[in-house]
């Protein structure tokens, strides 16, 4: 068997994961085209490289097709539930950041933190009918995150486009996005509830907690983690 490390296919992400794995003697590289998703392995030996879409990898490491992953905190609280007995956090990888936030117009000048919205999610549903609609791709984090503040009467509309465009489209009342400067935001006319951070999230390096490993494997694994510091 080998141990398989699942690395986001594409962009900066990959880049950046490649050059942190670089930066610890271990090099990975891209060998096909950008349809081929082939790679190589230098620097460790019976270790794979799998390159995924950073939305996949979560699944992959709970489903235990892969023993370790590099994707956002963001991407593994949303896709996992109870996502602790999953996967392990190994290491923040210090790149990726964003926050995953709730923006309301800048024009609700009454509207500045979670009580105020689910006093305005209240007024909403009285005067038009229908719930206050949140845009959101992160149906989980965000409904936990509303529950916990006692928000109601809002309603998640999906968004897989440009998310901080939906009330501009009328799609939507609200949103909730990743951000990591908030210009998307400035520049649609929203602004931040001064308690809506709901996920501070970054690149990190996981370790699935139910993937088969034999011995051999095992030893790679330690070998592995030691050189990359982590035991």
């Amino acid at each position: 068997m080998t141990i398989k490390l699942g690395v986001p296919s594409k962009g900066r992400l990959m880049e950046k994961t490649f050059a942190w794995f670089a930066a610890r003697g271990i090099t990975l590289t891209r060998t096909g085209s950008e349809r081929e998703y082939a790679a190589e392995v230098e620097g460790i030996d019976d270790l794979t490289l799998v390159l995924l879409s950073a939305g996949e990898i979560p699944r992959d490491l709970a489903a235990g097709r892969l023993h370790l992953g590099v994707t956002g905190t963001d991407l593994v609280q949303e896709k996992l539930p109870r996502w602790e007995q999953q996967v392990q956090q190994l290491a923040p990888l210090g790149f990726g950041q964003a926050d995953l936030i709730l923006a309301v117009p800048k024009f609700w000048a009454d509207v500045d933190t979670l009580d105020d919205l689910d006093a305005a999610a209240s007024a909403f549903r009285a005067r038009h009918g229908f719930r206050l609609r949140i845009a959101t791709k992160y149906h989980r984090l965000v409904r936990e995150f509303l529950r916990d503040a006692g928000v109601a009467d809002y309603a998640l509309v999906d968004s897989q486009g440009a998310t901080e465009g939906s009330v501009k489209n009328e799609t939507a009342e609200a949103v909730a996005d990743i951000t990591s400067t908030g210009e998307t935001l400035r520049a649609n006319h929203l602004k931040l509830l001064s308690d809506g951070l709901i996920l501070r999230s970054q690149a990190t390096l996981w370790q699935s907690r139910v993937a088969e490993k034999s011995g051999a494997d095992n030893h790679t694994l330690k070998q592995l983690l030691k050189r990359l510091d982590l035991v």
